[in-house]
Formats: structure tokens, C-alpha cells, sequence
């Protein structure tokens, strides 16, 4: 029996390098234009989904002039820097070396800023300021795991009890540079602080970095399968970079959003974010927002453990008016052996937010957008119906296969396939 082997360029950390499979093994992609619940693109229609179209447009959407980004080809780690933290190094937090850096850098602002972390788990948050010039963090052992950001947050504790997990020591004060970011959290007059107070890192800055560490919301297993968001990362900015990172929790793991300095949803620009060569784990919606944002060679992992009554990996909720969401490219999903014949987890689903008392409106509601291309699905996912009902709605799935179809058409789903392949775990 002749095998075919599919190579993705992913850390050796998530997963081998190759995946073998063969006939009797993996079904073979569906062809377009697939099914109601399940469309397929055509060639002639996932041409126009590139990363190069992903990020030709960003920024306020009042600016007419063209600002097309071209990342990085690998974020670097090799610069020098004073900004060192460790048990032993001049700074034991990276709150502590960012808002040093902060203060030392304000007369040149766009001068990056590069802290670099020795291994060890450092327990807090870190909120990086819309106003910051560009932050590379970068982990300095030998893998992602040996340099771990981690606290337990819940979006539904009281203020009170938030600034008592947050600020326990004094970390943010009045005049640091984040002490905005703080307040807005700390003073919330909500009975809880909701999914948007529970990050362990957030950044609002343009051309943030991250690379060779872990970030990890570590409330996981100790809540139940009710809704208890708990962010490992949150991202607001513009030109957002990811890279050989692993991020950890259950539910909203990682929120790549469009924010303002005031914690607010906003829908007057474009955020970018690529994430490449990365592990991403969780169990409901654990990779969702409104960002523009490109995902290449990253390992998403499913979880049972919580017992939630539904499992979904993406969840964008798109402005209705922008073409390009979520990009997923020869990447992984994987689930854990809670998932099999009888329980299926699914690629994700479209996240209607601020509709719940009116319905989706076409052409006003948030339509998500995504795009899963030459990636490979074990059988712990749905086959048939591999995108559920939309996050705060419950609106049906409807993919479009009419032959003339628009991939942007309101009256539908925007969530695709193309060229995926799936196989028995």
C-alpha cells in the first residue's frame, strides 16, 4: 500500500513534523461545493484567501492610504537587551521590566522594546498599553515550556475579588504605564468582570511580538462546563506577530480582538495578527474575536475534560463589511479521547455578538469569516456538520454551494473548507 505524507512546517514540541496516512485511514477532501453544513471553496474561489490579502489592509478604516504588512520572517531573539527577567535578574517580573522600559523609552517611542525571560513560571498578569512602542517578549530556554506566564482568571468573579487576584501585591499603581488598562477592569460597576477583564496578558499595542514561551490561564479544569471565559492572551493591536508559542486554557483561550484604550469594542479599524508554528489548546470557542488574522502551522487541541455540552475551536464574529477573518493553514486538530464516535468536537462556529435580543441582522450583525485550507482533522470532529450554530444567537448554520455563489453574501455563513483531510486517531 502506496502512503502519501502530508508535511507541516510545525514545531517538533506539538507534534511530529509529518503525518502519515494512507486510503484505508483518511477520507479524502470533499469537493466543491461541498454541502450545506460542510461548503467547500473551489480553486478559482481560495485564491483570493491569502496571507498576502489578509494583511493588505489595517488600521483606522478612515485612512485611505495603502498600509499592506509583511511580517517578519521569524521574530528575532537575539538582541540585546537590559530588559531581563528572572529569579535572579534585575527584574523578577516582566510587568516590572515592561513598565522600566516603558519610562526609559517614552522620549523615543518607536524604538522597539525587547524583554527577554529566563525559564521559570512567573504567576500574574501583564497588560502592555495602547500608547507602548512595538514589545517583542521572548522566552530564552531551550523550548516554549521552559518560560510559562500563567494566572487562574474567571470572567465571572466580582471586581472586588478581580483586583484582589490581579493586584494582590501592589503590582499596578497609579502613573504606571498600564494603570489605565488596570482601572478600567477594577472599577467595572458589572456584578462581573466579564470576558474582557479575563486575560493573563493583554496587549493593546501595535506590532507586538511573542515567541518561545507559554502563556497559560490556568483556572482549566477547577471550574465547570458553564460559561467561565478565562483568556490566556488577548491581543487589540495592529501587526500582531505570534510565533512557537503555546497557549493553554478552556474556554476563550486566545482573543484576538479589535479594541480602544478603554477596553471598548470598536468597529472603525482592522487589527492583524499571524500565528505561526504554534500549540493552541482549549474547549469552547478558545480561538475567537474580530481581528484579521492568519494561522499557519499551528497545532489546536480540543479538550473534554470540563464536560462542556459543545466544543468549538474558532469564532470570529467579522465586521459584516470586511472580507477576510480567520485564515487557517496547514495546521493540526486534535482532540483528546473524550471525542470519538458519539461526541464530536467542531471547527468552530460564527460569534453574533451584541445580537442576542435582535436576532442576526444581515448587513448590521457581525457575519464571522474563516477559511480552513490544507489542514488535517482527526475523528474526535464532526465530519458532516463541522460548524455549529452562532455563538449568542443560536443562528442555524446555512453555507452557501450555489454555483454563482458570493462568499460574502449576509444571508449566509462565511465559514469554509478547502482541500482538508480527515483522519482516524
Amino acid at each position: 500500500m502506496i502512503k502519501k505524507i502530508y508535511k507541516l512546517t510545525l514545531m517538533s514540541f506539538c507534534f511530529p513534523l509529518l503525518i502519515q496516512t494512507s486510503p484505508s485511514h483518511a477520507a479524502q477532501p470533499q469537493q466543491a461545493p461541498g454541502s450545506p453544513t460542510r461548503p467547500e471553496l473551489t480553486p478559482q474561489e481560495v485564491a483570493t484567501f491569502t496571507q498576502e490579502n489578509y494583511f493588505s489592509r489595517g488600521g483606522l478604516l478612515t485612512e485611505t492610504l495603502s498600509d499592506a504588512w509583511v511580517p517578519d520572517e521569524q521574530v528575532k531573539t537575539d538582541e540585546s537587551t537590559p530588559w531581563v527577567v528572572g529569579k535572579d535578574a534585575a527584574y523578577q517580573t516582566v510587568q516590572q521590566a515592561l513598565n522600566a522600559a516603558l519610562k526609559e523609552k517614552s522620549a523615543s517611542p518607536e524604538s522597539r522594546i525587547y524583554i527577554k525571560i529566563l525559564p521559570g513560571t512567573y504567576v500574574g498578569t501583564l497588560y502592555i498599553p495602547a500608547d507602548a512602542p512595538p514589545v517583542t517578549l521572548f522566552g530564552s530556554g531551550e523550548n516554549p515550556q521552559q518560560v510559562v506566564l500563567s494566572l487562574a482568571l474567571d470572567s465571572m468573579i466580582s471586581p472586588e475579588v478581580w483586583r484582589e487576584t490581579v493586584n494582590s501585591q501592589g503590582q499596578y499603581q497609579p502613573g504606571d504605564p498600564a494603570w489605565e488598562m488596570y482601572q478600567t477592569c477594577a472599577t467595572s460597576p458589572e456584578e462581573v468582570v466579564t470576558t474582557l477583564c479575563s486575560a493573563v496578558v493583554w496587549s493593546q499595542n501595535n506590532g507586538f511580538q511573542l515567541t518561545n514561551l507559554t502563556v497559560e490561564n490556568s483556572l482549566l479544569d477547577t471550574v465547570d462546563s458553564s460559561a467561565h471565559q478565562g483568556v490566556a492572551l488577548r491581543t487589540d493591536g495592529d501587526k500582531v506577530q505570534i510565533d512557537n508559542v503555546r497557549l493553554i486554557g478552556r474556554q476563550d483561550t486566545f482573543f484576538v480582538n479589535t479594541s480602544d484604550k478603554h477596553n471598548r469594542y470598536v468597529t472603525d479599524r482592522i487589527s492583524r495578527a499571524l500565528i505561526k508554528d504554534s500549540y493552541i489548546e482549549g474547549d469552547v470557542d478558545y480561538v475567537f474575536g474580530r481581528a484579521t488574522a492568519v494561522f499557519d502551522g499551528v497545532h489546536f487541541h480540543t479538550v473534554s475534560s470540563r464536560t462542556a455540552d459543545g466544543a468549538y475551536v474558532l469564532a470570529p464574529n467579522t465586521l459584516t463589511d470586511n472580507p477576510y477573518g480567520f485564515l487557517v493553514t496547514r495546521s493540526r486538530f486534535t482532540s483528546d479521547d473524550g471525542f470519538g464516535e458519539k461526541n464530536h468536537a467542531q471547527s468552530g462556529r460564527a460569534w453574533d455578538q451584541g445580537a442576542r435580543a435582535t436576532g442576526y441582522i444581515p448587513g448590521k450583525t457581525s457575519n464571522g469569516q474563516a477559511v480552513i485550507m490544507l489542514s488535517t482533522f482527526d475523528s474526535g470532529y464532526d465530519a458532516h456538520s463541522p460548524w455549529g450554530p452562532a455563538a449568542t444567537t443560536n443562528r442555524a448554520f446555512r453555507g452557501n454551494i450555489a454555483q454563482d455563489r458570493d462568499l460574502n453574501n449576509i444571508e449566509f455563513n462565511r465559514l469554509w473548507e478547502f482541500n482538508n483531510t480527515r483522519q482516524v486517531k
